[in-house]
């Protein structure tokens, strides 16, 4: 595995983004993006997933994101893409359900998984999170910032708390369509601030 796709902090805080093969824009269906917020909120539920901040964009999603011991995010990453994925086509392969680009997005998906074709027939997931670990509040700033500002700079909103499939208007005004952890608030059931207990955070 490439190092640029390892997860080397399994219980640390990261930055993460998750791309759909050739770019394809299947989020722009609300029906695709609430298949991630099932998947987030079963993974939270069952598997230790914590989410910080959180941006879906038409055809890629960022996260900040970190999981509680004894589960791994690498492991939790791998099902989370692996089950999305399968929602995702079963969707897209079920004629009542409503979508008229099918036909387009199977034969793109079946497309980028072409090389792959002895192990599977479609793929909807790039390969890889592209993690960054986070290991002070300036850094981590910056990326909550990235992620909220990401639909204001595709100029799809004006203001990033108007992007309903993001974490802004967690920040900005107490409520959204996921509830995220805020930065502010206890990093473990243990106690401890987030940037006061973190393994590898330090203030600057």
């Amino acid at each position: 595995m490439r190092t640029a796709h390892r997860i080397r902090h399994q219980n640390g805080l990261n930055f993460l983004t998750c791309t759909t093969v050739g770019w394809i824009d299947i989020f722009s269906r609300a029906a695709f993006r609430d298949i991630i917020l099932d998947s987030w909120r079963y993974c939270a539920k069952h598997k230790g997933l914590q989410i910080w901040a959180y941006v879906i964009m038409t055809n890629h999603l960022h996260m900040i994101v970190n999981t509680k011991s004894p589960y791994k995010l690498s492991d939790v990453m791998r099902d989370f893409k692996a089950h999305t994925a399968r929602e995702i086509l079963a969707y897209l392969h079920d004629r009542n359900k409503v979508e008229s680009r099918r036909e387009w997005l199977l034969n793109l998906h079946k497309f980028f998984a072409y090389p792959k074709r002895h192990s599977q027939d479609f793929q909807v997931w790039q390969n890889g999170s592209y993690p960054i670990e986070l290991y002070s509040e300036k850094v981590t700033r910056q990326k909550l910032n990235y992620i909220h500002d990401n639909p204001v700079r595709a100029k799809l909103v004006s203001r990033p708390e108007e992007w309903l499939y993001s974490s802004a208007s967690n920040y900005e005004l107490g409520h959204g369509i996921y509830d995220v952890h805020l930065l502010w608030t206890p990093f473990d059931e243990d106690g401890g601030w987030f940037f006061g207990n973190v393994p590898g955070v330090t203030l600057d």
